[in-house]
């Protein structure tokens, strides 16, 4: 609440290129409803469960497209930058599938991440921190502001997420804190950085992935001892606050080495 209220407090009186952070409040307003409708539902349902799982990623991507086609027929953001190429390159109408596809991807990998005491919000955070870095490079100072006060707003909450929490997430914040950060990337046309910067949502999907063809494929082994990844260093032996630590020092690092790239880019 205190974000959205401190994005209105922007809003009133702001040139043009300022209000362009209201398609990102609205993505974060988009999936956070969704996160809540799916939350209480898995409250209220008998086995725990919410929205059925079609429905809730098709309501995904909906919101997805719609957040892809304001990116690129209202805002006209950059589409792509690739180090080395002194022009943002074009993708045409290839670039509403790709970056509906990025924004649903990252919710959910954030979404996966969000298993332990304060991991996904720490994670989160690192990767808003770095993308407010690179758009104060670009002189996007108003997307700056609004990745550095979700930044704020995550510290916030961590106060009462971390072990033991007293607070928790759920699908109201990984997923739209996830669709957020993707929006962000494209936002600055630096989405090709995401792997790094979000180095660690990536490996979680990643992991879930690898588990679940992995054990099709060979009758039901595991190539984990679960997934997604955070499970399988609980089960090695890491303490929850280990795995969170040294998550977060691995999420930071890469995210100084994608703002470093960015810089490189920009001079």
């Amino acid at each position: 609440f205190m974000t959205l209220l401190l994005n209105a407090g922007w809003i009133v009186g702001m040139s043009m290129m300022g209000r362009s952070v209201l398609l990102p409040l609205g993505v974060l307003l988009g999936f956070a409803l969704l996160g809540a409708v799916d939350d209480w539902a898995g409250l209220r349902g008998r086995k725990g469960e919410g929205l059925r799982p079609r429905t809730k990623f098709g309501l995904q991507v909906a919101l997805a497209l719609l957040a892809a086609y304001g990116l690129q027929h209202y805002l006209q953001v950059p589409e792509l930058l690739i180090p080395g190429i002194p022009q943002p390159l074009s993708l045409g109408w290839w670039y509403i599938p790709l970056a509906a596809f990025i924004i649903v991807a990252t919710s959910n990998a954030v979404n996966l991440t969000d298993g332990l005491d304060g991991l996904a919000g720490l994670i989160a955070a690192t990767a808003f921190a770095a993308y407010g870095g690179i758009a104060l490079l670009q002189g996007q100072v108003y997307l700056a502001r609004f990745a550095f006060t979700l930044v704020g707003s995550i510290f916030g909450f961590l106060w009462f997420n971390v072990h033991p929490a007293q607070l928790f997430m759920g699908d109201t914040g990984s997923l739209s804190l996830g669709a957020t950060l993707g929006v962000v990337a494209l936002m600055t046309g630096q989405w090709l950085l995401l792997p790094i910067i979000a180095i660690i949502p990536l490996a979680e999907t990643a992991s879930v992935i690898l588990q679940v063809g992995y054990f099709k494929l060979t009758g039901g082994r595991r190539l984990f001892k679960m997934s997604p990844l955070h499970h399988h260093f609980e089960l090695l032996g890491w303490s929850e606050t280990q795995v969170v630590q040294r998550f977060w020092l691995i999420s930071l690092l890469a995210a100084m080495i994608g703002v470093a790239i960015a810089v490189g880019y920009s001079g």
